[in-house]
């Protein structure tokens, strides 16, 4: 390895173990994760009395870090059962900090107090990917908010619980079992990851109760179950989107891959690319495994250049987007760089800066992609701010548990109505439609980084014409 690029990696490595994630835009970053946050993967977590503690209709605050004083009041209000007293600190709580989707849910289900009302959950990695939970939550609490701002589900106001499943498998099992076992819950948005969502997904669908995952994109989901479904495409239709601009628009033929072995979603991006580059004439000479323990990001570039690869694809998840973006770091701009959704954070503009322009990413929505949309303006009054495609994502999924709820509001009726050829519901992304399968049909958005000034970092991801 040269001297500068030995140099380069160790000044990354450094920036990455300090936490480089200042200076983005604020809606990516809400919160610190506690450092006296217990293990999720410990035994003590995995008791039912844990679990419990894991779900919340307002009672108890998920978010981890500082809690405003006013916030911690209405919480206190609800655990009482004082739902009328904690909707004057809820609302106080949003004056201070508009942005916080959590206080808007439980100003909601603090509204509805004890009356009639339907219910629906959702599961998601709160203190293991906060700022993605944040992001989901932000869509929930907005289609919460409309509808119960217009009377409900034909009167009948909705309340929403939140869980935190830290997107283990196994407690993202015992929270779908919890869930299940309550009779009130008509529908769960979640889980995130396709991990979680595949281990979930079985206790849904033996409870015969409807999840509907925003984020969750690997292949396996497809035909998994007629109780598991999703608003974000497939893996299937992003690798293709990507293939073809990398042979048709970029004219190149050959590509190395980087991949996490562990990461149902990194596997399955990465072969549907594999495949799909070999439809298209094209191979890929290389793939490197980012979640060994050896992986050297210098290494595995110089030996795809020496090999013949004329483009880089990171089909990471989030625990290995560090490693990739040494990747970016260590490649300079000297290959073409290609991106899953997972890659579509703001630390990759932070990090990559102006070595990362120029990278292609493959995203379910971007909020100028469809300017005849509505959403995006009602999203930014409400939150103070631009939103991502996690939060239309989870919008329309709420979106849809609502439209079936119109037409029956149980369980069963829940799935008929998801699964029926004349089910359509209009979202943040256009029509939301179901295909037998439990996808959507829905095309993907390539987005590409470019110098900028919306994000804060200076570079910002901008839809390709």
């Amino acid at each position: 390895m040269s001297q500068k690029n030995e140099t380069t990696v160790l000044v990354l490595a450094l920036l990455i173990t300090l936490g480089v994630v200042g200076g983005g835009l604020w809606l990516f970053k809400d919160n610190i994760i506690s450092q006296n946050q217990p293990n999720p993967n410990s035994q003590s977590n995995n008791n039912q009395q844990s679990i419990k503690d894991r779900i919340s209709f307002g009672e108890k605050t998920l978010i981890t870090g500082e809690i405003a004083p006013v916030k911690k009041e209405g919480v206190e209000a609800i655990a009482a059962g004082s739902y009328e007293k904690a909707i004057a600190p809820f609302t106080a709580a949003l004056k201070q900090k508009p942005n916080d989707p959590e206080a808007l849910i439980f100003l909601n289900n603090a509204r509805i107090g004890s009356a009639k009302s339907y219910t629906i959950a959702t599961s998601l990695p709160i203190t293991s990917d906060p700022n993605g939970s944040l992001e989901i939550l932000r869509g929930i609490a907005q289609a919460q908010n409309e509808i119960n701002a217009s009377g409900g589900i034909k009167g009948v106001l909705l309340k929403v619980a939140i869980a935190n499943d830290d997107d283990n498998p196994e407690i993202s099992k015992q929270i779908a079992t919890t869930l299940v076992n309550n009779p009130e819950i008509l529908g769960v948005i979640g889980p995130n990851t396709s991990d979680a969502t595949l281990a979930a997904g079985t206790v849904y669908t033996s409870g015969k109760l409807v999840a509907i995952t925003p984020t969750s994109t690997s292949v396996k989901i497809s035909n998994f179950s007629r109780y598991v479904f999703r608003t974000v495409p497939s893996d299937f239709i992003a690798a293709r989107s990507l293939a073809n601009y990398m042979v048709n628009k970029l004219q190149k033929k050959n590509a190395a891959v980087f991949f996490n072995s562990q990461s149902n979603y990194s596997q399955s991006l990465k072969s549907e690319f594999v495949s799909s580059v070999s439809l298209e004439g094209g191979q890929v000479s290389n793939e490197f495994d980012l979640s060994q323990a050896n992986f050297s990001a210098a290494r595995s570039v110089e030996q795809a250049t020496k090999q013949g690869a004329e483009v880089l694809m990171l089909a990471s998840n989030n625990d290995t987007l560090d490693k990739a973006l040494q990747v970016i770091q260590v490649n300079d701009k000297r290959l073409p760089l290609l991106g899953g959704d997972d890659v579509y954070m703001v630390k990759t503009l932070e990090v990559g800066q102006d070595k990362a322009v120029g990278m292609v990413v493959a995203v379910p929505w971007h909020i100028d992609g469809n300017l005849s949309s509505d959403f995006p303006q009602k999203s930014r009054q409400l939150w103070g701010a631009d939103v991502n495609w996690r939060t239309a994502l989870s919008y329309d999924a709420t979106k849809a548990l609502i439209a079936a709820l119109e037409l029956n509001p149980s369980r069963e009726g829940v799935e008929l109505a998801l699964t029926s050829s004349n089910f359509s519901v209009t979202g943040a992304t256009g029509a939301i439609r179901f295909l037998r399968s439990g996808d959507r049909n829905a095309p993907v958005q390539l987005v590409k980084i470019a110098p900028g000034n919306r994000s804060r970092t200076g570079y910002d991801f901008v839809p390709l014409p």
